[in-house]
Formats: structure tokens, C-alpha cells, sequence
């Protein structure tokens, strides 16, 4: 999204030192940059402290804003970049063997599919399944988890998202479509097994 004029009015008043424009830039960014960091790091105390790295680092770089994309795309690329220094030194990524399957066109398969797609909306709300959901969106790597928490979570447009994380479109595209699938064969083993499940739990309570 390209800088709008209330943004451009906001970074002058931060370049120039004014200290309600620092209040306002947190005050209009801090929740959905929260939000980004939880989901990249799975708990609040790494995400408060990516939070609070974000501010710090936008504050000490606000005079090299260059005002190629809005603010708050500018404040998901640097928090988004401090998740992923946390992430790493934390452990290297690590490619599962359960990565979905590359054709020979490129197009990526996952190996497991159960068509969820028909499944009664009670089943998709419960509170079981989007438990499940955060956990499988918690499980990706961090390189796709961002794509996906930036492009389908948050509402960010492919162009943002790719401003966001320092990449292509053509790679945005290219790992949002892996997470979507590692997300759809997590959930697709999850409600294959379902039916199993409260089958053994009738048996158990009868």
C-alpha cells in the first residue's frame, strides 16, 4: 500500500522529535504488530519483547524512512525480520520429511489430503478445531508462517506482503502456497481422525 498523507503527516512530526507522534505510531500499530509476533513466536513473552524491539528500532530509523510503502507495512517488515533473528538463533529451520511433494511443472502436492471441504460449519468452529488450526499455523516454518500470518491472517495484499518480508511477489507467492498446503494436509490428517475419536469416546462412555 503505497504512504498516504496522514502517514506522511505522522513521519514528518516523528522526524522532526514530536513525542505525541510517538504515542500515536504505537498506539495505532502496537496491536497488529503484537499480533504478527505472537504468531511468528508462539509465546507472549518473545512476542512482547519483538514488540518492543519493533518500536525501538523504528524510532532509532524513522529519519531513513524512505516512505516506499505505508508505515505500518514498514513496522511488519521490522518486526517481522526481529522474529525471524529470534527464531534463528533459537534453532536452525529444519525441512521435514513431510514437506509436500514438487512435480516435475513445479506444482507442490501435499501427501495427504482428506476433502474437509463439506464438513458441517459446527465441525470447522468448534473450539477443538481452531485449537488445531493455531497449533498447525505455529508449526510451519517461520519463512512460511510469515508469508501466511502477513497474507491470510492479517489482510495484507501480495505486493504489501512481499514489501513486508523483503521479497518477490513470485517468492510470496510461492511460499504462501506451501503453507497453505502443509496447513491443509495438517488439518486434512486431523479431520480424517475425527470420526475415529468420538467413536472411541462414545465406546469409552458407554
Amino acid at each position: 500500500m503505497p504512504i498516504q498523507a496522514n502517514d506522511m503527516d505522522l513521519v514528518a512530526r516523528l522526524q522532526a522529535g514530536d513525542e505525541a507522534a510517538y504515542a500515536q505510531l504505537v498506539e495505532e500499530n502496537a496491536a497488529r504488530v503484537y499480533r504478527l509476533a505472537l504468531r511468528m513466536m508462539g509465546n507472549e513473552a518473545d512476542a512482547e519483547d519483538v514488540l518492543q524491539e519493533t518500536f525501538l528500532s523504528a524510532f532509532k530509523a524513522i529519519d531513513h524512512f524512505e516512505a516506499r510503502s505505508s508505515v505500518s507495512t514498514w513496522l511488519y517488515r521490522i518486526a517481522s525480520n526481529a522474529a525471524l533473528m529470534r527464531l534463528r538463533r533459537k534453532e536452525p529451520e529444519q525441512v521435514s520429511v513431510d514437506e509436500p511433494i514438487e512435480r516435475d511443472d513445479g506444482e507442490m502436492l501435499p501427501r495427504q489430503l482428506f476433502d474437509f471441504c463439506c464438513l458441517p460449519e459446527d465441525d470447522l468452529l468448534r473450539e477443538e478445531a481452531r485449537e488445531e488450526m493455531a497449533h498447525a499455523i505455529d508449526d510451519l516454518p517461520p519463512t512460511l508462517r510469515s508469508v501466511f500470518v502477513l497474507r491470510d491472517i492479517e489482510g495484507l495484499s501480495t505486493e504489501e506482503t512481499a514489501n513486508a518480508l523483503d521479497l518477490s511477489v513470485p517468492a510470496v507467492k510461492s511460499r504462501l502456497m506451501r503453507a497453505r498446503l502443509k496447513l491443509r494436509e495438517r488439518l486434512s490428517a486431523y479431520f480424517a481422525q475425527g470420526p475415529v475419536i468420538v467413536e472411541s469416546r462414545n465406546r469409552g462412555e458407554a
